[in-house]
């Protein structure tokens, strides 16, 4: 599979179904793993992380989860394509600025991806579509199985598994989803929400992950440490919370319908009107108005738009795509105008 053809895979996580799927746009499970007897790759040599590359291709050629997937080597890879590659959720920044030997797998589908020598020897995911944290567990715990069958993972009985940064240390599994939050945002009650969720043990962070900033009303929300507890725990208690942010969501998005209906109708028109007729717009906006056209879809006031369009729009109106779209480097203007064309086409394509 080349990078050239990413566009021709509907990534799988964008898909817009699953279950509570109108809050949760997606959930993520990561883990955190080391070989043993192996400097970690900020403190090993060029020609261990190497090594450490070799060994992790081969156990994942054996594992058959990467049939007619990639194997990427980011030193060959050019910074347009690196950069698609943040955009789509599949690396992360920190990846993207090491320079330990590091590579990416990913599946067919886009929803397993293993980044090879980023803050850890390896960083294994697995995204879904909705609010799937258990199908992400049973998905990642077999690969997990499988790869261990290759390598030998750096484990100790008396903290668990062993990784660069203390709070990883132990399942190093990071639970999260994506929350799609207007109606707590517009009802001006996040900033009390989100620090109750912080009480009781997540971390929030923006669009991106670690210290991103939040854009479209979308929250990553996690665990905050893995000592102590086992995956199973950590994800009830994530259901758990995030269970009472969905049902505040929810009856706030009744509220605002019932009591504001031609308020938020005439956010949804102006923010459709703009997107289907703009000729230059920015990143920022464009994700502050396909969020808007989202909470239109989930709430069915809006019907004219298909979900995963919109979906993949928040992905595909990113910088990097644009430029891999257009087969040139492109100014910030020049991106703003290529931007609104795609919309315009989309959302045009979407009525048909």
């Amino acid at each position: 599979m080349s990078l050239d053809k990413i566009f021709e895979c509907k990534s799988d996580w964008l898909r817009g179904d699953g279950p509570d799927n109108d809050i949760v746009m997606s959930s993520r499970i990561r883990l955190a793993r080391n070989l043993s007897g192996i400097p970690f790759p900020h403190r090993g040599e060029s020609s261990t992380n190497n090594e450490v590359l070799n060994k992790v291709f081969d156990a994942i050629k054996k594992t058959g989860f990467f049939k007619n997937g990639m194997l990427l080597k980011l030193s060959e890879m050019n910074e347009i394509d690196k950069q698609i590659l943040l955009e789509r959720h599949l690396i992360s920044k920190e990846h993207l600025q090491k320079n330990y030997a590091n590579a990416v797998a990913i599946s067919e589908k886009q929803d397993i991806s293993i980044m090879i020598n980023e803050e850890d020897h390896l960083r294994i995911q697995v995204l879904k579509s909705g609010f799937r944290l258990n199908e992400c567990w049973a998905l990642i715990d077999k690969l997990d199985n499988v790869l261990e069958k290759h390598l030998d993972f750096a484990y100790s009985s008396s903290f668990g598994y062993l990784t660069v940064c203390p709070t990883n240390v132990g399942t190093g599994m990071r639970a999260s989803v994506m929350l799609h939050l207007p109606g707590l945002v517009m009802m001006e009650l996040i900033n009390k929400v989100m620090p109750a969720v912080i009480k009781l043990g997540l971390t929030v962070r923006g669009f991106y992950g670690e210290g991103s900033e939040v854009l479209g009303n979308l929250f990553q929300v996690s665990n905050q440490v893995t000592l102590g507890k086992s995956e199973k725990e950590i994800i009830s208690n994530i259901h758990r919370v995030i269970g009472l942010v969905i049902e505040h969501e929810r009856n706030l998005r009744k509220v605002l319908c019932h009591k504001n209906q031609e308020l938020v109708k005439d956010k949804i028109g102006r923010a459709f009107g703009i997107l289907a007729n703009a000729h230059i717009i920015s990143s920022k906006e464009t994700i502050s108005l396909l969020s808007i056209l989202r909470m239109g879809l989930d709430t069915g006031l809006l019907s004219d738009c298909d979900a995963f369009n919109i979906n993949e729009l928040f992905i595909l109106s990113q910088p990097a795509h644009l430029q891999k779209q257009s087969g040139q480097l492109l100014d910030p203007e020049s991106r703003d105008v290529k931007r609104a064309d795609l919309i315009r086409q989309r959302l045009r394509k979407s009525n048909k």
